[in-house]
């Protein structure tokens, strides 16, 4: 394990090319099994939970060539439909494969996923659009998906659930007739899939809705495609600038992925502009934040796309406690995504936790660096940024948490003017 060791006080700014997007990478390479012809990924993040997936599709037998941010997956030879435990038990998004295996070879068993632990995640959803289509669930331990007839069919979601959708739709491309999927979630990176699956020889309409329709095919072939930027990477190294006064220059940045989180950030004071597929944020940003009419107490809340994204929740948090005013956040998705909240409160942010959905946050707050300890993904994130921008120095364990959802964020920090230095 490694930590990160941080000296706050230090300017961000400079120049940052945005990366791939981690939640349309990781259903992409499980898409690469709908095919046993070539499929060409580009802009590939290299984080931690892409390498464990491509570790699992070298593990069942796809030829897998990863060349810098890009990989080739050939899944002509698999001679495996038993996932490794251990692995799965790394990424979340090892449930992923249920639905193209199973679609396309009948039968896959894999365990039950890891990833962050921000509360009850459930795999309800999964199990019935798959059952829907024609695919068994079983499980004792473990979990087997095997195929019946695979046909298409009108379904409603329980909850709009990325994955559940995603593996919904890939199933659902080789399966016969015609399927619709109500409630069907519509982030960008879920039409980033379609989009690719499309130019794989897919009839999917409805992309960026939350009813997608999908007229089966016999068969998909390969593909070259360039994964969409990550606004959730772009929205973080945002906050980072703008909270020590940075200027920042991003390049490859997608304006109709950024509208979201523009309007909520607007209202911390943080502002930005965007020209062609260049992000510019200017320098000392004025940190106000804007209340709601009638001088109300404005709110920050969470929800399914276009709502603002709960990924970036614990971002705003921080950004809060560094702009002048108060400010509601309403997690609405998870209910342990809040509990971070408690170590900036050790360095010295003044916040009020409500209830595990609810924080009050009033700014600005001197905080203080001190040793802490990342809890998942986008909370270790959120802290790498509060140290930023804290007095002293900040230890932040657990770091490979962080590598999970972001590509070698120590050496892009310091290329921005941090002071930070990894561990192990």
């Amino acid at each position: 394990m490694s930590r990160l060791i941080i000296k706050g006080g230090r300017k961000i700014g400079g120049r940052y090319t945005a990366p791939g997007n981690k939640n349309a990478a990781l259903p992409m390479l499980a898409a690469s099994l709908l095919t046993d012809e070539p499929v060409i990924l580009e802009n590939l993040p290299l984080i931690d939970d892409v390498r464990t997936m491509l570790e699992i599709l070298s593990d069942i037998g796809a030829d897998v060539s990863l060349a810098g941010h890009k990989v080739t997956i050939r899944a002509k030879g698999i001679r495996k439909h038993k996932l490794n435990a251990e692995l799965c038990k790394k990424v979340r998004s090892s449930i992923l494969f249920a639905g193209p295996m199973a679609a396309r070879f009948g039968n896959v068993t894999l365990f039950p996923p890891g990833g962050d632990v921000i509360g009850r995640r459930p795999l309800d959803s999964h199990f019935y659009a798959l059952k829907e289509l024609g695919i068994k669930v079983r499980g004792n331990g473990h979990l087997k998906f095997t195929r019946g007839k695979l046909e298409g069919k009108c379904m409603l979601l329980d909850e709009a659930s990325v994955t559940a959708t995603e593996n919904a739709v890939m199933a659902a491309t080789l399966a016969k007739g015609r399927t619709e999927i109500y409630n069907a979630a519509c982030e960008p990176h879920v039409q980033d899939l379609c989009i690719m699956l499309n130019a794989m020889g897919a009839r999917i309409t409805g992309i960026g809705t939350n009813c997608i329709k999908i007229s089966g095919v016999e068969r998909l072939h390969g593909v070259r495609h360039r994964i969409s930027p990550d606004y959730i990477s772009i929205a973080s190294f945002i906050t980072a600038a703008a909270l020590t006064g940075g200027k920042l220059t991003i390049d490859g940045v997608k304006e109709s992925d950024m509208i979201i989180a523009a309007r909520a950030f607007s209202k911390l004071g943080i502002i930005w502009q965007i020209k062609g597929d260049k992000l510019i944020l200017p320098s000392k940003q004025t940190l106000n934040i804007r209340n709601d009419f009638g001088s109300a107490i404005p709110k920050i809340e969470d929800g399914i796309w276009p709502a603002f994204p709960s990924d970036l929740m614990s971002v705003a948090i921080v950004a809060a406690t560094q702009a002048h005013g108060t400010m509601l956040f309403f997690e609405k998705l998870f209910e342990s995504r809040m509990y971070f909240v408690d170590r900036l409160i050790e360095m010295g942010g003044r916040i009020v936790q409500c209830d595990p959905h609810r924080v009050i946050v009033s700014g600005a707050a001197k905080l203080q660096g001190t040793h802490l300890s990342s809890p998942d993904i986008r909370a270790g994130m959120a802290l790498v940024i509060a140290a930023l921008c804290a007095k002293g120095t900040s230890v932040i364990d657990n770091a490979h948490i962080i590598d999970r959802g972001y590509e070698r964020i120590d050496d892009e920090l310091r290329a921005l003017g941090a002071d930070i230095q990894r561990k192990e």
